[in-house]
């Protein structure tokens, strides 16, 4: 079992966002088609490859041909794989929803993962979609003015609201089927610029979310509130949204350095299973010039 043939990547409508057809990830990459699949995935930062059959050991070899793992806290990893994580979501569930707002994953981090894998195992008839908004059109669609405004800022980010003492996970009931911990280090900050630059395609991303940014530097909590609560607006706008509808057996990727994403609801009474790794990045680069 070996896979030579060429890639066939289909664009979805809203640009940012892919198909990748004609591979079994079973099988190891041949190096001219995992060159190609980087290719692609610098030119579609959201990869989606339908019909695989993935354990979790293969699911973190998989994730070996984007680079080494990433660190992931305050979530306990699957018994016996130190880098994969079960997103579970049993029918019973009260409990808010795991990624249930806009954001990038681990942006708190000194050095956030480059890449996410999510591979869907178990998939409810209905909802449970992955929605995902692109960071990069959302900052090239702003006025000359308002991107050099920008571009020497940088963000506060922090675990805090969620996986803090008081945040959204300290408050959960006891239907929540997923290990979640909740800890003081979670009230550290981080500061990184609010435009990156990509490291492989060049392009600016508006590097904040809605759940770990809690402040631009500098600025007074009232001042950076308006400006943050502007460009969150703006980067969720409907033509930068690619809503990823989830049929099983597929494997889903995504770059963190240019896209933010949340986990939808609207499956209750069902259960979701996805397994989950991420590939470490590098520590963030500000975008000086456009």
């Amino acid at each position: 079992m070996s896979n030579t043939a060429n890639l066939d990547v289909v664009p979805q409508a809203q640009g940012f966002a892919a198909a990748v057809r004609g591979l079994d990830l079973r099988a190891p990459l041949a190096a001219g088609i995992e060159r190609a699949l980087l290719d692609a995935w610098t030119r579609y930062p959201v990869l989606y490859f339908p019909e695989q059959v993935l354990t979790p050991a293969l699911l973190e070899q998989v994730s070996g041909y984007f680079g080494p793992f990433g660190h992931d806290p305050y979530v306990q990893p699957k018994a016996g794989f130190e880098h994969v994580i079960e997103v579970r979501r049993d029918a019973h569930e009260t409990a808010p929803i795991f990624g249930g707002s806009w954001h990038s994953d681990w942006s708190f981090q000194a050095t956030p993962p480059s890449a996410t894998l999510l591979y869907g195992e178990v998939v409810p008839p209905r909802g449970g979609d992955t929605v995902f908004a692109d960071a990069c059109r959302a900052f090239e669609a702003l006025s000359p003015t308002m991107q050099q405004l920008l571009l020497p800022l940088n963000a506060v980010h922090s675990a805090a609201p969620a996986y803090g003492p008081k945040g959204l996970f300290s408050r959960d009931d006891a239907s929540r089927s997923m290990q979640i911990i909740v800890s003081p280090e979670a009230d550290k900050t981080e500061l990184h610029p609010l435009v990156r630059r990509h490291p492989l395609s060049g392009r600016c991303a508006l590097y904040i979310n809605h759940v770990y940014t809690i402040g631009i530097e500098g600025m007074r909590g009232n001042e950076s509130q308006a400006l943050l609560d502007f460009l969150f607006k703006h980067l969720v706008r409907h033509e930068f949204i690619y809503r990823h509808h989830w049929q099983p057996r597929t494997l889903l990727l995504w770059d963190n350095r240019c896209v933010i994403h949340y986990a939808d609801g609207g499956y209750e009474g069902h259960s979701r299973l996805m397994f989950r790794t991420t590939v470490a990045g590098e520590r963030p680069q500000a975008a000086r010039a456009v």
